[in-house]
């Protein structure tokens, strides 16, 4: 499997965004998808069809499957209180019906380590599929603790950083840090949108595309080597 795996430091980060932002750039290097395993509060948030809406995403781009729960709650007790489960072998599953020529945009559920059931927490899921993490993270105040211990995290577990992603007003000290202390690259910086519209998605998709030309190159020389 091809792509990245788009997490944050928290809930409400602004990792849909990112996402349909991440795919509006790669798409310009081939083939692209996106794919939310998780969701919840499907009957108040729907974030495929939110990808769908701003990337203005092909049926064949956007991935309608997933495991689809109604409460806005973590994935363990949303699932738990609808009378489900959620494991990891069955969004393997699923994984293994995409389309394996596509560079996969895969979003989480809130944070690296909410949790999917007793024992499995999102880090494991992404362990399982394979890909590098992609963090989206807050551009103000709080967030180089909270960046650099999702960086800590995600090494500590062996998943691959693939970068930052900074959300909000332009901070160039927190930038500077993240990147220090973390070891990471920034490789955006997105405003708060005041119109979440697919003009702006593209715009801000073109503004990012050349450093996240990159991690395409790096997943496919990876899948070819496998």
């Amino acid at each position: 499997m091809q792509g990245i795996f788009v997490t944050g430091t928290d809930t409400g980060v602004g990792k849909t965004v990112t996402s349909a932002v991440v795919l509006a750039a790669i798409r310009k290097f081939g083939p692209a998808g996106y794919w939310k395993p998780i969701q919840t509060g499907i009957e108040h948030d729907d974030d495929t069809a939110e990808v769908a809406r701003l990337a203005d995403g092909s049926a064949k781009e956007i991935e309608q499957g997933g495991i689809r729960l109604p409460r806005p709650l973590s994935p363990h007790l949303a699932a738990r209180l609808a009378g489900r489960s959620v494991r990891i072998e069955q969004l393997m599953v699923m994984a293994g019906r995409l389309e394996s020529r596509r560079f996969w945009v895969v979003e989480g559920a809130g944070g690296l380590l909410v949790p999917l059931n007793d024992t499995e927490m999102i880090a494991d899921l992404i362990r399982s599929l394979g890909l590098p993490g992609l963090i989206t993270a807050r551009s103000g105040l709080g967030t180089i603790n909270h960046t650099l211990l999702t960086v800590s995290e995600m090494r500590r577990r062996g998943i691959p950083v693939a970068g930052v992603v900074m959300v909000g007003e332009p901070n160039a000290e927190n930038r500077r840090a993240i990147e220090r202390y973390g070891g990471v690259n920034v490789l955006a910086e997105l405003p708060v949108l005041k119109r979440l519209v697919p003009a702006t998605i593209e715009a801000e998709g073109r503004r990012a595309a050349g450093q996240l030309r990159q991690l395409v190159r790096d997943s496919q020389e990876e899948a070819g080597a496998a």
